[in-house]
């Protein structure tokens, strides 16, 4: 049988929403039992659909890399310095300028990073396992910001070069992967970070070579922070940006996979259903994977509101089942249903849950199939 996970958000109800809002624009944090019912809520539902891995739909956090800003030290709200140019949106100046926000809050690395205290990270746990104790059998599991994502998102101002900034932030975050894992949940990894920062560089084969080098070093440092982990215990998700926006300069599935595939991670989460990379499944026929490695394949978009039908996810899980063997597929979304708790990158809540029932549904067409 298929088994069945997602990637990390889902949406919010509104009370919650209005909760975060608040803590966003420096209010209170949210009441504690709010979440923990939310967090409750959202565990039945994935239930309700017949979901195998769940988690706690990210309720309690701003966005999946953002809430570090509450958790470590040294980040202040502010703008960046200029970096390098982005040139995901070169080819249609319209759009960039539709696409962006100037008024996104920011915040900038500007002191020593260091984890602040683990009484965030314990209440997400504890609110998880309370809402899988009510289903027995059921895997859950947390997100956690990667190293290369904190650095991706926060420029530094402090460290005087990045193997110092990352190396801290990874030692920092390695007490949040530690407390997951402790707890006995999955640890999954968002490593937008390994496939956006591609378009940060010239597209050409020395701006490929240059993107791998520094995809290198986050996966380098990313096992750092990972090293007391087993990796069958982690894994990792991979994303080309989860944005309804052209990405015709996004990074090739084949040319970074090898180093992706060098993380110690023994699932590796990516994005295999929107139109820029639902090709790419033919990668795993022509690329052997490790045998201690199984993969998640987002076999459902979630950057638009069309639902998939049933047989077109099934299609799609059995294409990567015939390549790498059932056993080792979990099937999955593309990104995150509700990357920011409000705003872009979020699906309607009803359009959501029905794009998972839709992918359960496939889940287990393409397993009797497979079973013949």
């Amino acid at each position: 049988m298929i088994r069945t996970t997602h990637v990390g958000s889902l949406p919010r109800s509104d009370d919650v929403l209005e909760a975060l809002g608040k803590r966003e624009a420096g209010g209170p944090e949210p009441d504690p039992e709010l979440i923990r019912r939310a967090v409750a809520d959202c565990v039945d539902k994935q239930v309700e659909l017949g979901l195998d891995i769940l988690n706690d739909g990210e309720t309690g956090k701003a966005s999946y890399v953002t809430y570090v800003r509450d958790r470590l030290t040294g980040f202040t709200p502010g703008r960046p310095p200029p970096g390098p140019h982005d040139n995901a949106l070169d080819d249609f100046p319209e759009f960039a300028v539709r696409a962006w926000s100037p008024d996104r809050v920011a915040a900038v690395c500007s002191g020593e990073v260091r984890y602040r205290d683990t009484g965030p990270v314990e209440a997400d746990i504890a609110a998880l396992r309370d809402a899988l104790a009510a289903h027995p059998g059921r895997e859950g599991f947390l997100t956690a910001a990667s190293p290369g994502v904190v650095d991706l998102f926060h420029a530094t101002t402090h460290y005087a070069d990045r193997e110092s900034y990352l190396l801290d932030a990874a030692e920092a975050m390695k007490v949040e992967y530690d407390a997951i894992h402790a707890a006995g949940l999955l640890l999954q990894l968002d490593c937008p970070d390994l496939a956006v920062q591609r378009t940060f560089f010239p597209p050409d084969e020395d701006g490929l070579a240059a993107f791998r080098r520094l995809a290198a070093q986050n996966v380098a440092v990313l096992n750092h922070a990972l090293r007391d982990i087993p990796p069958e215990r982690v894994r990792l998700h991979l994303c080309w940006g989860n944005s309804e926006a052209p990405h015709t300069r996004d990074v090739a599935l084949r040319d970074v996979l090898d180093i992706v595939l060098g993380a110690r991670a023994g699932t590796l989460s990516f994005e295999g259903a929107n139109p820029r990379h639902g090709h790419e499944w033919a990668v795993f026929t022509e690329v052997e994977l490790p045998e201690d490695r199984c993969i998640q394949p987002g076999v459902v978009d979630t950057s638009t509101h069309f639902v998939e039908h049933p047989e077109l996810v099934a299609e799609r899980i059995e294409r990567y089942a015939r390549a790498v063997g059932p056993e080792r597929v979990v099937a999955g979304t593309d990104c995150g249903m509700a990357t920011f708790a409000a705003g872009g990158s979020t699906l309607d809540g009803r359009v959501a849950w029905a794009k998972l029932a839709s992918l359960v549904e496939g889940a287990r067409l393409a397993s009797a199939r497979l079973a013949r």
